[in-house]
């Protein structure tokens, strides 16, 4: 893990390409309901909040575990969001 700094940019570069997705899915897409895109971006949101919130938490034994914990939840979560996008 090179920094703290990539940690919340991959964050914040990830999630906000899978928001950016829905967006153009919704443009393209404007004759269908965007009941279930909306919910994709608030869960992204959601997701963003906790990922920085565990990135900014000062009571970890273990810090380099910790991050890579850290990037292996936000890959996860980041491919379930995009295969919930995929079934839109």
């Amino acid at each position: 893990m090179a920094s703290v700094r990539n940690l919340k940019k991959d964050i914040n570069n990830v999630l906000g390409d899978i928001i950016e997705e829905v967006y153009v899915w919704e443009m393209d897409n404007t004759d269908k309901d965007t009941k279930a895109s909306e919910a994709i971006i608030d869960e992204a949101i959601a997701t963003f909040d906790d990922l920085i919130e565990k990135v900014n938490a000062k009571d970890v034994d273990d810090v380099k575990a910790h991050f890579k914990s850290i990037n292996a939840e936000l890959e996860t979560k980041g491919n379930a969001l995009l295969e919930k996008i995929n079934n839109l």
